[in-house]
């Protein structure tokens, strides 16, 4: 085997591993990682203040292109973007080193698990099932927290947006700005807010 035909071969490998990852992931947590559209991001940047100071947290950061964003659009704010499927935290880990991102840190770690206190915004493009998680988690830990939670499609139910802005694409999508933590968890069906 010649060195090209061995280097394409690990290439191969490596990406067939790649793309198996990014499907077990993908089972696991309910949702593929999926990057917010750019009209979707520019919406939910006009929802954070550039001016923020303190922790922004991006639950569920895929692909890492949000981030960065928010990085960029908040240099004040330390941003921690957390992602658990290894291959997309692997892209925006490099993603930040490769943009010199010093207020951007990036964490593999499952954030249903983490102490989110210092967050002042939580930013996320969750599914259903993780909004459902995130709400129960919020109320469970944070109840009444002025803490501002800006979503991208999927919408905290019960919780009353402070803004709620419809996104000129293809699916109208929904980007929503809640500005306190609701009491209590309560039982529900469904969290989409949809």
């Amino acid at each position: 085997m010649s060195l090209r035909d061995a280097t394409a071969l690990v290439v191969l490998v490596a990406v067939a591993v790649g793309a198996l990852s990014v499907i077990v992931f993908s089972l696991k947590l309910g949702i593929s990682p999926l990057p917010t559209s750019a009209q979707a991001r520019v919406a939910l940047l006009s929802l954070v203040p550039g001016d923020t100071a303190g922790e922004v947290h991006e639950l569920g950061a895929g692909w890492g292109g949000l981030a960065l964003s928010l990085a960029r659009h908040c240099p004040r704010a330390k941003v921690v973007a957390w992602e658990r499927s290894w291959l997309p935290w692997a892209v925006t880990w490099s993603r930040a080193r490769l943009a010199r991102a010093p207020n951007l840190e990036v964490r593999r770690a499952d954030f249903l698990a983490a102490d989110l206190g210092q967050a002042s915004v939580l930013v996320c493009y969750l599914f259903t099932g993780g909004m459902r998680a995130l709400d129960e988690k919020l109320r469970r830990e944070r109840p009444g927290a002025a803490v501002s939670v800006v979503t991208n499609t999927f919408l905290l139910h019960g919780w009353p947006p402070e803004r709620v802005l419809t996104v000129d694409d293809l699916y109208r999508t929904k980007v929503a700005r809640y500005a306190r933590v609701p009491g209590a968890p309560t039982p529900r069906d469904d969290a989409s807010g949809l």
